[in-house]
Protein backbone atom coordinates (compact mmCIF):
# COMPACT_ATOMS: atom_id res chain seq x y z
CA UNK A 1 0.00 0.00 0.00
CA UNK A 2 1.36 3.81 -0.89
CA UNK A 3 1.09 6.29 1.83
CA UNK A 4 3.12 8.67 0.14
CA UNK A 5 1.32 11.90 -0.23
CA UNK A 6 0.23 12.58 -3.85
CA UNK A 7 0.68 16.15 -5.01
CA UNK A 8 -1.43 17.13 -8.48
CA UNK A 9 1.23 19.58 -10.41
CA UNK A 10 -1.42 21.71 -12.95
CA UNK A 11 1.43 23.21 -14.92
CA UNK A 12 1.44 24.20 -18.73
CA UNK A 13 5.01 24.54 -19.41
CA UNK A 14 6.20 20.74 -19.71
CA UNK A 15 9.63 21.80 -18.27
CA UNK A 16 8.80 23.32 -15.40
CA UNK A 17 6.33 20.52 -14.53
CA UNK A 18 8.97 17.81 -14.89
CA UNK A 19 11.27 20.33 -13.00
CA UNK A 20 8.65 20.05 -10.45
CA UNK A 21 7.77 16.41 -10.82
CA UNK A 22 11.05 15.16 -9.98
CA UNK A 23 11.86 17.54 -6.91
CA UNK A 24 8.30 15.75 -5.51
CA UNK A 25 9.36 12.53 -6.45
CA UNK A 26 12.98 12.89 -5.14
CA UNK A 27 11.58 14.00 -1.81
CA UNK A 28 9.38 11.15 -1.26
CA UNK A 29 6.05 12.69 -2.63
CA UNK A 30 3.79 11.10 -5.47
CA UNK A 31 3.77 13.77 -8.44
CA UNK A 32 0.83 13.66 -10.71
CA UNK A 33 1.17 16.06 -13.56
CA UNK A 34 -1.77 17.87 -15.69
CA UNK A 35 -0.83 20.12 -18.59
CA UNK A 36 -4.11 22.36 -18.79
CA UNK A 37 -7.25 23.10 -16.62
CA UNK A 38 -9.19 20.60 -18.35
CA UNK A 39 -6.95 17.77 -17.95
CA UNK A 40 -6.54 18.81 -14.37
CA UNK A 41 -9.85 18.24 -13.20
CA UNK A 42 -10.28 15.13 -15.72
CA UNK A 43 -7.63 13.79 -13.20
CA UNK A 44 -8.75 15.51 -10.33
CA UNK A 45 -9.84 12.57 -7.32
CA UNK A 46 -9.79 11.87 -4.33
CA UNK A 47 -6.85 10.37 -3.81
CA UNK A 48 -5.09 13.48 -4.58
CA UNK A 49 -3.41 15.39 -0.98
CA UNK A 50 -2.25 18.69 -2.43
CA UNK A 51 -2.28 20.70 -5.72
CA UNK A 52 0.34 22.88 -7.23
CA UNK A 53 -1.49 25.02 -9.48
CA UNK A 54 -0.43 27.23 -11.73
CA UNK A 55 -2.40 30.39 -12.81
CA UNK A 56 -1.59 31.14 -16.40
CA UNK A 57 -2.73 28.09 -17.92
CA UNK A 58 -4.36 28.30 -21.79
CA UNK A 59 -8.10 27.71 -21.83
CA UNK A 60 -9.52 27.29 -18.15
CA UNK A 61 -7.52 29.28 -16.45
CA UNK A 62 -6.35 28.84 -12.82
CA UNK A 63 -8.88 30.37 -11.02
CA UNK A 64 -11.39 28.97 -12.71
CA UNK A 65 -9.49 25.46 -12.46
CA UNK A 66 -10.05 26.30 -8.86
CA UNK A 67 -12.95 27.32 -8.52
CA UNK A 68 -14.40 24.39 -9.87
CA UNK A 69 -12.35 22.26 -7.30
CA UNK A 70 -13.54 23.80 -4.09
CA UNK A 71 -16.67 22.71 -5.11
CA UNK A 72 -15.89 19.73 -4.32
CA UNK A 73 -12.71 19.89 -1.82
CA UNK A 74 -11.34 21.75 0.78
CA UNK A 75 -7.40 19.96 0.26
CA UNK A 76 -4.53 22.53 0.33
CA UNK A 77 -3.83 24.34 -3.05
CA UNK A 78 -0.97 26.20 -3.81
CA UNK A 79 -1.01 29.30 -6.44
CA UNK A 80 1.98 28.93 -8.73
CA UNK A 81 2.07 32.83 -10.28
CA UNK A 82 4.42 34.99 -12.13
CA UNK A 83 2.37 37.94 -10.81
CA UNK A 84 3.52 39.27 -7.31
CA UNK A 85 1.40 42.15 -6.89
CA UNK A 86 -1.40 42.39 -4.23
CA UNK A 87 -4.22 42.24 -6.61
CA UNK A 88 -3.38 39.09 -7.25
CA UNK A 89 -2.66 37.77 -4.41
CA UNK A 90 -5.68 38.62 -3.08
CA UNK A 91 -8.09 37.44 -6.30
CA UNK A 92 -6.03 34.15 -5.71
CA UNK A 93 -7.10 34.18 -2.02
CA UNK A 94 -10.49 34.60 -2.57
CA UNK A 95 -10.92 32.18 -5.19
CA UNK A 96 -10.10 29.65 -2.59
CA UNK A 97 -5.98 28.87 -2.42
CA UNK A 98 -4.27 28.22 0.48
CA UNK A 99 -1.37 29.80 -0.42
CA UNK A 100 0.71 31.06 -3.49
CA UNK A 101 4.45 31.12 -4.11
CA UNK A 102 5.70 33.55 -6.87
CA UNK A 103 7.95 32.37 -10.04
CA UNK A 104 10.78 31.93 -10.19
CA UNK A 105 10.80 30.75 -6.82
CA UNK A 106 13.66 28.43 -4.69
CA UNK A 107 12.78 24.73 -4.51
CA UNK A 108 13.69 24.74 -0.40
CA UNK A 109 10.87 27.29 -0.33
CA UNK A 110 8.12 25.47 -2.38
CA UNK A 111 8.84 21.93 -0.77
CA UNK A 112 8.77 24.24 3.06
CA UNK A 113 5.53 25.44 1.98
CA UNK A 114 3.84 22.09 0.83
CA UNK A 115 5.25 20.88 4.36
CA UNK A 116 3.11 23.49 5.63
CA UNK A 117 0.41 23.68 4.28
CA UNK A 118 -0.43 19.32 4.89
CA UNK A 119 0.84 19.77 8.48
CA UNK A 120 -2.11 22.67 8.51
CA UNK A 121 -4.41 20.70 6.95
CA UNK A 122 -3.92 17.51 8.97
CA UNK A 123 -4.07 19.76 12.45
CA UNK A 124 -7.39 21.15 10.85
CA UNK A 125 -8.87 18.04 10.08
CA UNK A 126 -8.48 16.69 13.27
CA UNK A 127 -9.79 20.06 15.37
CA UNK A 128 -12.20 19.44 13.41
CA UNK A 129 -13.22 15.86 13.92
CA UNK A 130 -12.82 17.01 17.76
CA UNK A 131 -15.82 19.81 17.26
CA UNK A 132 -19.82 19.81 17.90
CA UNK A 133 -22.25 21.19 16.29
CA UNK A 134 -22.71 25.24 17.04
CA UNK A 135 -25.25 27.85 16.89
CA UNK A 136 -25.07 31.84 17.04
CA UNK A 137 -27.91 33.57 16.42
CA UNK A 138 -29.72 32.01 12.95
CA UNK A 139 -25.96 30.43 12.22
CA UNK A 140 -25.18 26.55 12.80
CA UNK A 141 -22.38 24.82 12.14
CA UNK A 142 -22.05 20.56 12.05
CA UNK A 143 -18.24 20.52 12.51
CA UNK A 144 -19.05 16.88 11.41
CA UNK A 145 -19.38 17.33 8.16
CA UNK A 146 -17.99 21.28 7.75
CA UNK A 147 -21.73 22.23 6.46
CA UNK A 148 -22.99 25.99 7.67
CA UNK A 149 -26.46 26.87 7.65
CA UNK A 150 -28.15 30.47 8.15
CA UNK A 151 -31.85 29.71 9.11
CA UNK A 152 -31.49 26.62 7.38
CA UNK A 153 -30.13 27.77 3.96
CA UNK A 154 -26.79 26.43 3.00
CA UNK A 155 -23.57 28.57 3.22
CA UNK A 156 -20.70 26.89 1.39
CA UNK A 157 -17.36 27.82 3.17
CA UNK A 158 -13.73 27.43 2.52
CA UNK A 159 -11.98 25.06 4.97
CA UNK A 160 -10.50 28.34 6.35
CA UNK A 161 -13.19 30.24 6.33
CA UNK A 162 -14.97 27.53 7.96
CA UNK A 163 -12.57 27.24 10.82
CA UNK A 164 -12.79 30.91 11.61
CA UNK A 165 -15.91 30.89 11.82
CA UNK A 166 -16.35 27.97 13.96
CA UNK A 167 -13.43 29.77 16.56
CA UNK A 168 -15.44 32.80 16.36
CA UNK A 169 -19.03 31.13 17.05
CA UNK A 170 -16.97 28.86 20.21
CA UNK A 171 -16.32 32.52 22.29
CA UNK A 172 -18.91 34.56 20.61
CA UNK A 173 -17.81 37.10 23.54
CA UNK A 174 -14.45 37.47 22.74
CA UNK A 175 -11.96 39.57 20.37
CA UNK A 176 -10.01 37.81 18.62
CA UNK A 177 -6.70 39.88 16.41
CA UNK A 178 -5.54 39.18 13.24
CA UNK A 179 -2.60 37.38 14.81
CA UNK A 180 -5.14 34.71 17.01
CA UNK A 181 -7.06 33.79 14.14
CA UNK A 182 -3.85 33.38 11.84
CA UNK A 183 -2.06 31.01 14.85
CA UNK A 184 -5.48 29.23 15.59
CA UNK A 185 -6.46 28.64 12.24
CA UNK A 186 -3.31 27.70 10.50
CA UNK A 187 -1.42 26.61 13.55
CA UNK A 188 1.38 28.48 12.57
CA UNK A 189 3.17 31.81 13.33
CA UNK A 190 2.05 35.46 11.89
CA UNK A 191 4.53 37.10 10.57
CA UNK A 192 2.04 40.05 9.71
CA UNK A 193 0.69 38.83 6.14
CA UNK A 194 -2.97 40.77 7.26
CA UNK A 195 -4.21 40.46 3.55
CA UNK A 196 -5.11 36.83 4.21
CA UNK A 197 -6.90 37.43 7.51
CA UNK A 198 -8.94 40.14 5.73
CA UNK A 199 -9.82 38.49 2.87
CA UNK A 200 -11.02 35.18 4.25
CA UNK A 201 -13.57 37.39 6.92
CA UNK A 202 -14.63 39.43 3.43
CA UNK A 203 -15.65 36.29 2.38
CA UNK A 204 -16.97 34.79 4.93
CA UNK A 205 -19.56 38.67 5.45
CA UNK A 206 -20.53 38.09 1.59
CA UNK A 207 -21.44 34.41 2.07
CA UNK A 208 -23.32 34.71 4.88
CA UNK A 209 -25.02 38.23 3.66
CA UNK A 210 -25.90 36.30 0.59
CA UNK A 211 -27.86 33.89 2.95
CA UNK A 212 -29.33 36.85 4.83
CA UNK A 213 -28.85 40.31 3.87
CA UNK A 214 -30.10 41.40 6.78
CA UNK A 215 -27.83 39.95 9.74
CA UNK A 216 -24.59 41.41 11.18
CA UNK A 217 -22.62 38.26 12.14
CA UNK A 218 -18.93 39.28 12.37
CA UNK A 219 -18.14 42.86 13.60
CA UNK A 220 -14.79 44.75 13.58
CA UNK A 221 -13.11 46.08 16.48
CA UNK A 222 -11.05 49.10 15.00
CA UNK A 223 -7.61 48.57 16.23
CA UNK A 224 -8.24 44.72 17.68
CA UNK A 225 -10.01 42.54 15.52
CA UNK A 226 -12.91 40.76 15.04
CA UNK A 227 -15.41 39.16 16.81
CA UNK A 228 -19.20 37.94 16.69
CA UNK A 229 -21.70 41.20 16.23
CA UNK A 230 -23.58 40.99 19.19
Amino acid sequence: MNNKITILVIEDDRDISNMICDLLLQNGYNAKPAYSGTEALMVFDNKVDLILLDLMLPGLNGELVLQEIRKHSNIPVIGLSAKSDKASTINLLKSGADDYIVKPFNNDELLARIEAQMRRYNRSSSLLSESNKLNYKNISIDTETFSVQVDGTPVNLTKREFLILELLMKYPKKVFTKSNLYEHVWNDEFFGDENTINVHISNIRLKLAKANPSGEYIQTVWGIGFKMSE
